[in-house]
């Protein structure tokens, strides 16, 4: 195009108006260090299990407990299905909520362990923390109050700030019988105008088990001020209950399908696939088409592949997870009782999950000894600050692995306690 050409000549100076773009005054740059997010965003609580996590860097011979993750590797048939997937070819785009063989499969799984339920009410997402993410997006908006019973994984009570609600806990009690709800408190925050709940059961960290009871009544209470429940289930398969009791309880058990209710599960735990990053939530039909423009603008599907190697996890994995249940079960007891033969530990056996979280002492600023634990004794845990003020003077050890080295974490925590005590002592 020639310079005298009338395109040209209409973006010259002369032709811009004062009200123009161009003309405006430039945004003023930001101080030099200083973040440009979002104030919810930078308000936003950074990772304590990951700032541990860092500390260990350039430490030799570190034991980590301090992920929730089982050292094992997803079981090989699993691993075979995606591989065989990817051979044929299984890369492409999906449908948002999922492939329809892998909802089915899953609608028939959860129809077994808590009633019938529709491929329909049914929808997959990229792992269960993105499932949780789309659950709050779906029903939170700016300046909704959202109650969170607590200690709790961060990300729950840190998800519905990203939206800009505002975040209530109520906190679990601890005693002889080891971490209850008070119910009462409970139902006393949930005031009318509340707009969601989220709860973890199952919990992380604590290991505690929402009962059959206390859910009927929070359902009850719910269902009267018009509160959503988003339920995070994701350890419901790692549960400790009486023999015959395949899964935690649920409120799938007591809810239809259609209420104000998102149960959010994931494959990371019951079938080892904390890598897969595939999940999925059971709710109300009439949400799935506002659910499926979510997901598009999130991660637009699941991968193919992964989620053809879902369908064999749910259809071909049950005795596979019920002996990892009953392996974490020995796991669990053998490291209650050797903990409870240190000085300065309390610890109680919970019901659920993956985890122990037990008072320790030191641990009043939690943070600052789990640092000192990975740099002093190799030994890594998690600082029970890391799930809210509420875990402060606790830690978390997640148990998934082999008992030997449980074995060889505890002697590297009595070791530590030990120099402690000396050192006390010489003073």
């Amino acid at each position: 195009m020639s310079a005298s050409s009338p395109s040209s000549a209409s973006v010259s100076s002369a032709s811009v108006s004062p009200d123009s773009p161009h003309n405006a005054p430039a945004a003023p740059a930001a101080p030099a260090g200083s973040s440009l997010a979002r104030d919810a965003v930078r308000a936003l609580r950074s990772s304590q299990i990951r700032e541990v996590a860092n500390a260990g860097f350039g430490v030799a011979d570190v034991l980590p407990f301090w992920f929730g993750e089982s050292d094992r590797t997803t079981p090989s048939f699993i691993r075979e299905a995606a591989a065989q997937a990817l051979t044929r070819g299984d890369t492409f785009y999906t449908h948002n909520l999922g492939i329809a063989p892998l909802r089915e499969a899953l609608a028939r799984y959860v129809s077994a362990l808590h009633g019938p339920t529709s491929a329909d009410n049914i929808a997959v997402t990229s792992a269960g923390v993105n499932a949780l993410m789309l659950a709050a997006q779906l029903v939170v908006g700016a300046g909704d109050r959202v109650v969170a019973v607590t200690p709790l994984w961060p990300n729950l009570v840190e998800i519905p700030k990203i939206l800009g609600a505002s975040v209530e806990t109520v906190s679990l009690g601890y005693g002889e019988r080891g971490w209850t709800l008070d119910l009462d408190a409970l139902l006393a925050a949930l005031a009318p105008g509340t707009r969601m709940l989220m709860i973890n059961s199952p919990n992380n960290p604590t290991g505690w088990v929402m009962t059959r009871d206390e859910q009927q009544a929070v359902l009850a209470h719910c269902r009267r001020h018009g509160i959503w429940i988003v339920a995070d289930e994701v350890y419901e398969r790692l549960y400790y209950g009486e023999a015959g009791e395949l899964a935690a309880p649920s409120f799938l058990d007591l809810a239809s399908r259609d209420e104000r209710l998102i149960c959010v599960n994931s494959f990371s735990k019951a079938w080892l696939m904390t890598g897969w990053r595939l999940g999925w939530m059971v709710a109300p039909r009439t949400l799935m088409d506002d659910l499926g423009k979510l997901v598009e603008y999130n991660t637009s599907c699941a991968p193919s592949f992964v989620q053809q190697a879902g369908i064999v996890a749910v259809e071909q994995g049950e005795a596979s997870t019920r002996a990892l249940v009953a392996d974490l079960r020995a796991s669990r007891d053998h490291l209650a009782a050797a903990l409870a033969r240190l000085p300065g530990v309390d610890v109680k056996v919970p019901h659920g999950a993956m985890y122990l979280f037990f008072r320790l002492a030191g641990a009043e600023r939690s943070l600052d000894l789990c640092k000192s634990l990975v740099r002093e004794a190799g030994l890594g845990l998690a600082p029970g600050s890391a799930f809210g003020p509420q875990g402060e003077g606790f830690v978390r050890w997640c148990y998934a692995c082999d008992p030997a080295r449980l074995d060889a974490g505890v002697e590297r925590l009595a070791r530590y306690l030990e120099r402690g005590a000396d050192q006390q002592g010489a003073r």
